[in-house]
């Protein structure tokens, strides 16, 4: 009768050796070779009637050691779903002599596994955390801009003839040149729509009373101020913290001119924006605005306490690893296996993504996080939503429906729902753990805080 037994080779360390009796693996060897012979396809033989000798000779060896092999993943597998360990990953095999399989000499055999064990760790109280909230006044600077955006956004452009204000919005041609305007061969090519009030305030007056054809050669440090020159240089496919990025020449054409018409603010337009929402005044619209922005701080304010929350459970949870075992795991992972050194370089942030899956799933084990069926459901019709841009799509659509029952036979699409929405949840209820203090900060300041945060973490 087959037998697991476990011994303890290091920390969170196990060795599984599963020991084989001859008569574990006889009977199905057997079997095996006799519904091979039924189906074997052998020249001057007809189909099953193949002497089992034969088929013995020829397909023994390989058969026998299937067998074998079958019969030690099967107790294997048996041992580890009985409950009584709780392994990382599959277990390893660890040194053994296959060529000591003989079918002409069956005996009791014995392999072993190596395989490393979850570690059992305590959460710290995120009650216990300083965490902050960080809470964005909406502006009226902030809602006046909103508002020409939108009036923007669905005015009319008009086609003029020449450059007569810096509300010009122009059509341009970047050419990489030299200073002398002279083409740069493999340089970069690109279009782009400017409005003239965004170049440097020296470098303006170049375009006015200027028409379609008009080029100007001058380098990206003198043509636009900062703010307007990263965003030009990252368009341009360039790296924006390179200072070489900034001293290319282009030359520069007027391949259109337009002035763009902004949207009248009347109920027309109000009731275009919010359908059915009842905002007939430029009062109504900007409370609106209000509303819509500070909702939009709020939410960055969300996850700004998630992430708080987030490194708090990290550097705060206590947790051993089986280091020996998860290194020579990591080593196997991928179509050839990796170096020693990749294994170093790679294990630190292995460890950290797996510390964290630790934590989640701790905290949805302990408090009984679940995501429903509807809940995907809900979750696929908002993507919906999204994709087509907002629209105020009615729930009782048929296609709605289709779409989402579509999403729904889709495995991959339902695991990946399912784990954002598990994940959108784990921090929910972190959140609802904590006490943070506000702190009053201005949106720009936000902004670069946030910024600075993902380029350190990256």
């Amino acid at each position: 009768m087959a037998t697991v037994t476990k011994e303890n080779i290091g920390l969170l360390h196990e060795k599984l050796t599963v020991k084989l009796e001859k008569t574990d693996y006889l009977p199905s060897f057997e079997k095996a070779l006799k519904e091979y012979s039924k189906k074997a396809n052998i020249p001057g033989f007809r189909k099953g009637m193949v002497p089992a000798g034969l088929i013995r000779k020829m397909y023994g060896t390989s058969l026998f050691a299937d067998e074998v092999l079958k019969s030690v993943d099967k107790e294997l597998m048996a041992y580890l779903q009985s409950g009584e360990i709780d392994i990382f990953a599959q277990p390893l095999p660890m040194d053994s002599d296959f060529s000591k399989l003989d079918m002409n000499n069956p005996v009791d055999y014995s392999f072993d596994f190596e395989v490393g064990m979850k570690p059992a760790f305590n959460l710290p109280d995120p009650g216990s955390a300083n965490i902050t909230r960080y809470v964005v006044e909406v502006t009226d600077e902030m809602i006046d801009g909103e508002v020409e955006r939108l009036r923007n956004r669905h005015g009319n452009m008009k086609n003029e003839e020449t450059v007569n204000t810096e509300d010009n919005v122009l059509n341009l041609d970047f050419t990489e040149t030299d200073a002398d305007g002279t083409i740069t061969e493999g340089g970069i090519k690109k279009d782009n729509s400017i409005l003239v009030k965004y170049f440097a305030p020296a470098f303006r007056s170049k375009w006015m009373s200027q028409t379609t054809g008009h080029t100007e050669t001058a380098q990206l440090k003198d043509a636009f101020e900062e703010k307007e020159r990263e965003w030009i240089i990252s368009d341009m496919g360039l790296d924006k913290a390179d200072p070489a990025a900034a001293e290319k020449y282009f030359t520069i054409t007027i391949t259109k001119i337009g002035l763009l018409e902004k949207r009248e603010l009347n109920e027309e337009f109000f009731n275009q924006l919010y359908p059915g929402q009842d905002v007939k005044t430029e009062a109504d619209l900007r409370d609106k605005l209000r509303n819509e922005i500070q909702q939009y701080w709020n939410s960055q304010a969300n996850n700004q306490i998630h992430d708080q929350v987030f490194h708090f459970l990290v550097d705060n949870t206590a947790i051993q690893f089986p280091e020996d075992f998860l290194k020579k795991w990591v080593k196997t992972q991928g179509e050839k296996t990796k170096t020693d050194e990749e294994v170093e370089k790679e294990f630190p942030v292995f460890i950290s993504q797996l510390k964290w899956t630790l934590i989640s799933d701790k905290i949805v084990q302990d408090n009984g996080v679940q995501v429903g069926p509807d809940e995907i459901r809900i979750f696929a019709k908002q993507q919906l939503f999204s994709y087509m841009g907002g629209a105020n799509l009615s729930d009782d659509q048929p296609w709605v429906n289709d779409y989402i029952e579509k999403m729904m036979k889709d495995r991959k699409y339902v695991e990946d729902a399912y784990n954002r929405l598990q994940t959108q949840k784990i921090f929910e209820w972190a959140a609802s753990q904590v006490r943070p203090a506000d702190q009053f900060i201005g949106a720009e300041e936000f902004t670069k805080m946030v910024e600075a945060h993902q380029h350190h973490h990256h």
